[in-house]
């Protein structure tokens, strides 16, 4: 990515931005990023800059009060190429060449590596104070201000330069995880991947800055300070040492710690400015460079704490599209790797599965982005009501999610907050069941909820985990939100779970009818299942007279009364689907119970 570099008359007069490639940015003093607060001749919009196809393109605004100069002349619209400029009143504005990858050295005589301890700077007392503070109080501004990763180390860069007067370079670097081979003397080892995330020099008109690779990995790898002076050979004149690449004579590199700026280094090179080499090479103590290396891991350390508060504030946010308060606070506790290890605990687990997710898949497959997004905002109502209701998201599986209740915390209510999770869910999908231009719109779900003994907590290997459930409780959710198709209800209850809302629950927050005794496709045992029914009201078809005439019919079909069934099942709503695997089973079998019959009906798939 090309840059524009800006240097005003003042050595601290400057900054170097990144341009957006075909988007078009406006210099002026009211320009957001793109403004130049030392610039008195600068107007608030001054110019428009595009870059495309490697040129930058500078266009004059009528707004604009005064001339911009490019090549000796007032222009109000031209095309500058890399290392090309232009000047508005004292600024000269440079189109920087793409940034370059860091050499293994700077190309001359290394005179000395010196590692510099955090312990021996922090004796030693800043000998200009007042400006290394000021600069420093203004840091935290600076940083939470960034608008973006660019402009946060733009921004870094700029503090340097101001805060390390003998800095004639300044960068910020990161060692990256992949390594790559590195010849030297003991031959070819593999070494950390330097990348340069943000370079900047004083004077802009003296080209491109290659940080030393060796010094980067050596601070990056060691997480210390590290000096190094250099030289390219011994001049004929006697004149002190010098490098011959970039014309730096000295540089040392910072580690910024912390999480958020793994492998971050701050990298500073200067001149002997006619100082000869012993003031570099001396004792920290009596350095030169003493308070310039203070001042940089100062700055290291505050950049390092807030991008370190920053990370955890947006893990935060992720945690908690996933996790419930009482989780979160698990989380966030100093005992969270206890609270978090696997054991047993009484549970509430949720299955929802969406429904026609594959018939979708096949009518749009010129445009599944479209079909990924919808999807995208079915996961997220079922995790915004599982979450909403206190549960945990313990997995998603493609079109379909599982959530819990119950851990880390014992919730007294967990049924409750699973059975209202479930309810405003199936309320979220039947509310645009008429909507054509709503992303939900098609779209049908089956939930399945089961409660009993598990084992949850982080679950996996040691190098990758998961908060999760695991037990017999699971695979009966799963069983039971697969026979919703079949039974042809939204939402389906075990034994455990209807008996608390039975007991526990107003018909004002949810209502219960038991369905049917079945057997499950291959198993051998039966089961009871239940429905979980909304409130009597407008968001349900079945009024209390309906579910007592129902729980009559299905007492009616156990005992083998199909024709007494059959007559209390047609007072139902024709809208009612529950009743289809009654009404079903009996005209099956022409109103009379097979031999032996023992109230069970087999289901014949999953």
């Amino acid at each position: 990515m090309s840059e524009l570099l800006a240097q005003g008359p003042r050595p601290e007069d400057n900054w170097r931005r990144p341009l957006p490639p075909g988007e078009p940015v406006v210099l002026g003093r009211d320009a957001g990023a793109w403004t130049v607060p030392w610039e008195p001749y600068l107007s608030r919009r001054h110019a428009e800059l595009i870059w495309r196809q490697g040129k930058l393109r500078v266009r004059r605004l009528s707004a604009a009060a005064n001339p911009i100069y490019h090549s000796g002349k007032s222009d109000d619209a031209f095309d500058v190429e890399p290392l090309g400029g232009f000047v508005i009143g004292h600024t000269l504005f440079t189109l920087a060449a793409d940034r370059l990858t860091p050499s293994s050295s700077h190309g001359g005589m290394l005179l000395e590596s010196r590692p510099i301890s955090h312990s021996e700077l922090e004796r030693l007392k800043f000998r200009d104070a007042p400006h290394r503070l000021d600069v420093l109080s203004k840091l935290p501004g600076v940083i939470s201000s960034a608008s973006n990763d660019a402009d946060l180390f733009a921004r870094i860069g700029d503090m340097l330069l101001a805060g390390v007067p003998r800095a004639d370079a300044v960068a910020l670097v990161e060692a990256e995880d992949g390594p790559v081979e590195v010849c030297g003397p003991e031959g070819s080892k593999p070494e950390p991947a330097i990348r340069l995330l943000h370079w900047d020099r004083r004077l802009t008109g003296e080209g491109s800055f290659d940080p030393s690779r060796r010094l980067v990995v050596e601070a990056v790898t060691k997480q210390q300070t590290i000096l190094h002076v250099w030289s390219a050979h011994e001049p004929p004149s006697g004149e002190g040492p010098f490098t011959l690449q970039g014309r730096f004579d000295w540089a040392f590199c910072s580690p910024v710690p912390g999480e958020g700026c793994k492998g971050w280094g701050l990298y500073v090179a200067g001149r002997f400015a006619g100082d000869p080499a012993s003031t570099v090479l001396a004792p920290i103590s009596t350095n030169e460079l003493r308070d310039d290396v203070k001042f940089t891991e100062l700055v290291g350390e505050i950049v390092g704490s807030l991008r370190q508060v920053q990370v955890l504030r947006e893990r935060q946010g992720v945690f908690r599209r996933f996790f419930s308060p009482g989780v979160l606070h698990v989380l966030s506790s100093q005992n969270a790797p206890q609270a978090l290890e696997p054991r047993e605990a009484d549970v509430t687990v949720l299955f929802c599965d969406l429904r026609e997710f594959s018939k979708k898949v096949e009518e749009s497959a010129g445009n599944l982005l479209e079909v990924l997004n919808r999807v995208s905002s079915a996961l997220g109502v079922m995790t915004r009501n599982i979450v909403e209701n206190r549960g945990t998201i313990a997995d998603f599986y493609g079109d379909a999610a599982m959530g819990f209740w119950g851990w880390p915390l014992d919730d007294p209510a967990k049924v409750e907050n699973a059975c209202r999770g479930a309810l405003g869910i199936r309320a979220a999908f039947d509310a645009v069941i008429d909507n054509e231009a709503h992303p939900l719109f098609g779209f049908k779900v089956g939930i399945g909820i089961a409660t009993g003994r598990a084992v949850a907590g982080g679950i996996g290997t040691t190098e990758q985990a998961k908060v999760g459930v695991f037990g017999p409780v699971v695979n009966l959710a799963s069983r039971l939100e697969g026979m919703t198709k079949s039974l042809r209800v939204p939402i389906l209850l075990d034994e455990p779970t209807a008996e608390f809302v039975r007991a526990q629950l107003p018909g004002s927050a949810a209502r219960v009818r038991r369905l049917a005794k079945v057997r499950p496709y291959g198993l051998e045992t039966a089961l009871m299942v239940t429905e979980l029914v909304p409130p009597a009201g407008p968001e349900s078809a079945l009024t209390d007279a309906n579910l007592a005439d129902y729980h009559a019919a299905l007492e009616a079909f156990l005992a083998g009364e199909w024709v007494k069934a059959y007559e209390l099942l047609h007072r139902l709503p024709p809208q009612d689907r529950g009743k289809d695997l009654l009404t079903g089973f009996i005209l099956q079998y022409n109103h009379t119970p097979p031999p032996n019959w023992d109230g069970v009906i087999p289901l014949s798939s999953k």
